[in-house]
């Protein structure tokens, strides 16, 4: 069975992606990410000397302040933030500068579906650019159910009925030298990490069929997705960016 969709892509299609860095001149790290029309500026500031009460000393601290396009943030936003703050951490090697906080910072220019994938994704862009040590990098995919039940990837706002969104790891030894320290590649057992789930996050309600139909889709795609991201991250000149169609 397949599906119409309104942009005429086929239900495993991705929209055209576009990825710049270093694009803001008073942040330690910035990057822009789009996909389609739905695009997100990420600025990172720190590290900087000490952390907030309740956070762990011992340890680098990230904080997330999410800004959405117009008006005051609301629960969603605050949802966002703690998703993407778990994330984060998640990635980052945060034993290296204990005692820091590094703040990151999501402006959204334009929501038309997957949003929050691509602040996952445009954060991760961003904190290699300003050289935060990484345990490894992260791609966020997003799939949907279509009114007809049919699984579809990247959904636009048009779109977004029943949403699933994954966090999967992955590793580049070419970005060995700009993500982790002293060019030492994290592993696990020995082996380089494979695409494993850092994050999922639900909205709506899906069956188990579903879920493990949206996660094959989602890995399916991750491979694209690792490609462009690689290609993003490849030491550049400040007005360089990168696009796939």
């Amino acid at each position: 069975m397949e599906v119409d969709r309104i942009d005429e892509r086929t239900p495993n299609q991705l929209r055209p992606l576009s990825c710049s860095r270093n694009i803001l001149n008073r942040a330690h790290g910035s990057a822009s990410w789009s996909q389609g029309d739905t695009k997100v500026l990420a600025a990172v500031y720190g590290p900087k000397a000490g952390t907030r009460k309740n956070e762990n000393p011992e340890k680098a601290c990230i904080e997330v302040i999410w800004k959405p396009k117009t008006g005051q943030s609301g629960k969603l936003e605050k949802e966002y933030e703690m998703i993407l703050k778990r994330t984060l951490q998640s990635i980052c090697i945060l034993t290296i500068n204990p005692n820091t906080m590094t703040s990151v910072i999501i402006q959204v220019v334009d929501d038309d579906g997957a949003l929050l994938p691509c602040a996952i994704n445009a954060a991760c862009a961003a904190l290699v650019d300003a050289g935060i040590p990484l345990k490894h990098l992260a791609v966020a995919i997003c799939c949907g159910l279509a009114e007809s039940g049919y699984v579809i990837l990247d959904p636009t706002k048009l779109e977004e009925q029943v949403l699933i969104i994954f966090v999967f790891d992955f590793m580049n030894a070419v970005l060995v030298l700009s993500v982790l320290p002293n060019g030492s590649l994290q592993k696990k057992g020995g082996e380089p990490l494979e695409h494993g789930i850092i994050t999922s996050f639900t909205q709506g309600s899906m069956s188990v069929e579903d879920y493990l139909h949206c996660l094959e889709r989602g890995r399916a795609a991750t491979s694209k997705m690792s490609d462009f991201l690689r290609r993003s991250l490849q030491p550049q000149l400040p007005s360089d960016s990168s696009k796939a169609g």
